[in-house]
């Protein structure tokens, strides 16, 4: 059975390539780091700052403060089509805002992992087949403290259904579930510049076989920028930045430090060094990702959008385009990953619907 395991580790690894890398090689769950929301995605996933919308639930709970009357956001896409025909992403959130109470967000985040071959320690002929799925279902709540400040707070329920089927004469098997929580906040310098930052997915570590081989959660600190650079009845130009790492730290033994401490042990570089025939080479590296775009409006009826998104210790790097229709309620939002051939993330596409009232 342990076969079993080795596959679906390996799968989860590349599907998590859109990640960053110290999370693949660090921590469970990483469809907690799938961003949601083509809007968001056709700007390189940066949108920290910004959260005007109800995918702030995930980017910036703190977002949810800024935002008026209720909002439902929908989004599908077929995860890695590089990869396999069966791996689909969903996405779902509803915010609704109390007068004098705040904003509340509810959503639920579902991976679909496909089928996987069944295979025993005799060798790798399947004997069967079964279907891996995670998802996550979260409460959050924004309010403003301020007119130019506010915070906002999440909770979730994680819920990883990897495999049905223990490992040998291990006890448990690939299910396990855990929550985490996250704490965020956003602030309007003026009418053109706002900041955020949102420390997600902080929580105690999810446990598959045993407590001693229990993996940390992904959590993670995103922060950034936003910038109104147009802003008029007719025409609306913005450009937002990230700065996003994961606060994962785990040593070569296999321990690793629990999340309140793993948010100050967490390097942010790391020396590689790289070995040619006639020379040795180091350099430090950022283990985080760094992205940014832009966003244009016109007459607040079409939107077209840009990003980049760069991820230096993880070697993934992509442009990104978008593009937005909003009419009375509705608003539809496509985005589409522009990278080289034989990436898993080339030709992915995501697809949202926005309902406002």
């Amino acid at each position: 059975m342990k076969n079993v395991f080795k596959s679906l580790i390996a799968a989860v690894v590349v599907l998590a390539s859109v990640v960053p890398a110290l999370a693949v090689s660090e921590s469970a769950v990483l469809f907690l780091q799938i961003s949601p929301g083509a809007r968001a995605a056709g700007m390189g996933e940066a949108f920290v700052a910004l959260a005007d919308d109800a995918t702030a639930v995930y980017y910036n709970p703190a977002g949810l403060g800024f935002q008026r009357g209720k909002e439902i956001t929908l989004m599908h896409t077929n995860w890695l089509p590089q990869l396999g025909t069966d791996l689909f992403y969903e996405f779902g959130a509803y915010r609704h805002h109390f007068e004098n109470i705040g904003t509340i967000g509810i959503n639920v985040t579902y991976l679909n992992l496909g089928t996987q071959s069944r295979t025993d320690e005799s060798g790798p002929d399947p004997i069967g087949e079964f279907s891996s799925n995670e998802f996550a279902v979260s409460l959050t709540y924004g309010t403003q403290l301020s007119e130019k400040w506010a915070v906002g707070l999440g909770a979730r329920f994680i819920q990883s259904n990897l495999s049905p089927f223990g490992a040998g004469s291990e006890e448990g098997d690939g299910r396990a579930s855990a929550f985490g929580f996250d704490l965020a906040t956003l602030y309007k310098v003026s009418s053109r510049l706002s900041l955020g930052a949102n420390l997600s997915n902080m929580g105690p570590k999810i446990t598959y076989i045993d407590a001693a081989q229990a993996d940390p959660l992904p959590t993670n600190l995103r922060v950034g920028l936003a910038a109104h650079a147009i802003n008029n009845k007719y025409n609306k130009l913005t450009f937002v930045a990230d700065v996003n790492k994961t606060m994962v730290k785990r040593y070569s033994d296999g321990t690793s430090d629990p999340f309140y401490k793993a948010i100050f042990t967490s390097p942010w570089f790391e020396e590689k060094k790289t070995v040619t025939e006639s020379d040795t080479t180091s350099q430090n590296v950022f283990k985080g990702i760094i992205s940014g775009g832009a966003e244009y409006w016109y007459n607040d009826l079409f939107a077209l959008r840009a990003g980049y998104y760069w991820d230096e210790d993880g070697k993934v790097d992509y442009f990104s385009l978008g593009a937005g229709i909003a009419y009375n309620l509705y608003r539809f939002d496509f985005s589409y990953v522009s990278a080289d051939e034989g990436h898993p993330l080339a030709n992915t596409m995501r697809f949202s619907l926005s309902i406002g009232f």
